[in-house]
């Protein structure tokens, strides 16, 4: 019986797929960063333009609402309609704005950040939702503070949407050689191959590893025991600070 011969690789070719392969990653990690930009900008435009103007109209209106006499009562309802509308306006706006970029990532840490998303998330999806934080809240960098909190967003969405799950853990570590980031639930559990590179599957998963990977660390998905899911991210520190 004749053996099937395997061909040597390519030292070349394996040289031009790494390549190739560093480039596209990169190129990824710069286009997500381009997009965290761009919300920010948003966000801020929607604070600085919108935001003040729905509060300046909220204060000519109850100026302009104390002159209405007392037995007016059509233009009192109306009023009150009106400032009614304008909290709505002011309250998604508001909400725009956090979707868009948490403004506690910037001017107070990943840290506030977390303690602010976790809770709220768990509250809006019936979900009991907590976070794990350090006392003290490492500086980080615009990217890698984005980064961690993508992180949390999408492992928290994924447990509400796909996972079915009741309970849900946000945990950061920092030991001062990796930064960590878990987020466990108690749900059904990822599939064999749960970040595959197959059409239609985990896209945004695969972007965070990418962008992981740009800044020498990695992204991971998989099952626990017990059952549930465990999405863990871990960033070198020495390449964040």
């Amino acid at each position: 019986m004749t053996e099937t011969a395997h061909p040597h690789p390519d030292p070349e070719l394996e040289r031009l797929v790494a390549a190739r392969t560093a480039e596209l990653t990169e190129m990824l990690a710069w286009q997500a960063n381009c997009w965290d930009d761009e919300r920010r900008q948003l966000a801020r435009q929607l604070h600085d333009s919108l935001g003040s103007s729905m509060t300046a109209l909220t204060m000519h209106l109850a100026l302009l609402s104390q002159h209405i006499p007392a037995e007016n009562t059509s233009m009192r309802d109306r009023s009150a309609q009106m400032k009614n509308l304008l909290n709505g306006i002011i309250e998604t706006n508001r909400k725009m704005q956090l979707d868009l970029w948490n403004d506690k990532l910037e001017f107070l840490g990943i840290k506030a950040a977390l303690a602010e998303l976790v809770p709220a998330f768990g509250a809006g999806h019936g979900l009991a939702a907590n976070a794990s934080l350090p006392e003290d809240d490492s500086p980080y960098t615009r990217e890698v503070g984005a980064l961690l909190l993508r992180c949390a967003e999408e492992g928290l969405r994924n447990a509400a949407a796909h996972a079915q799950a009741k309970r849900v853990d946000v945990i950061l570590d920092d030991d001062g050689e990796m930064t960590m980031l878990t987020v466990r639930d108690d749900g059904v559990g990822p599939g064999a191959d749960a970040l595959a590179s197959g059409p239609k599957r985990c896209h945004g998963l695969r972007l965070l590893r990418e962008r992981a990977r740009f800044l020498g660390g990695d992204l991971v998905l998989k099952a626990v025991d017990g059952g549930g899911a465990m999405l863990q991210m871990t960033l070198p520190r020495e390449q964040i600070a």
